[in-house]
């Protein structure tokens, strides 16, 4: 996500002139967020931490609050909603190429709480089927399960606990033990 807010600030920063800070405005959660084109860019979804994620309808854009000014139409950011989706799309495309070229049979996967999970046993990529053996047995994933961390390492995006439910789920059903 660094890197997503990195690319709007500076897209923000340099599409044109500051406007007046305005962040109180943004605060609320349902607040429409107005473009520099006076038409709207989305809702705010959330505000932590000084970012204020905005709704679009297509994406769930990270805006630092400090860059969302006052514009006729209300709380507003310097640029249009089609541009916003557009640098969304770059970084979603530019996570997912990542993630890819780490799904490799061997590679060694964690957990979204950041505890070893095991290692991918296969990988097809064109059928989107991934196999992670974990220490409990195999687990059958999608490449929409998988992310690599901002340390770049690959992670199911699970817990330890869940890929553990999983993998004895699936040693039920494989054995005929699964209540039906």
């Amino acid at each position: 996500m660094n890197t997503v807010k990195r690319a709007l600030l500076a897209t923000l920063l340099a599409a044109g002139p500051a406007l007046v800070p305005a962040a109180a405005l943004a605060q609320d959660v349902g607040a429409t967020i107005y473009g520099n084109d006076g038409n709207p860019i989305g809702t705010v979804e959330t505000v932590a931490d000084g970012i204020v994620t905005i709704d679009t309808g297509k994406h769930k854009a990270p805006i630092p609050a400090d860059l969302i000014g006052t514009s006729a139409s209300g709380p507003s950011i310097n640029a249009t909603k089609d541009q916003i989706d557009a640098m969304m799309d770059a970084q979603v495309a530019e996570a997912n190429a990542k993630r890819d070229a780490a799904l490799v049979v061997g590679a060694a996967v964690v957990s979204a709480n950041g505890n070893p999970a095991g290692t991918l046993a296969s990988v097809d990529l064109a059928a989107d089927k991934i196999v992670l053996e974990s220490p409990e047995g195999p687990v059958a994933l999608k490449k929409e399960h998988f992310a690599v961390s901002p340390e770049g390492r690959l992670m199911a995006l699970f817990t330890r606990e869940q890929i553990a439910s999983a993998a004895a789920s699936a040693q039920a059903a494989s054995t005929g033990g699964a209540a039906q």
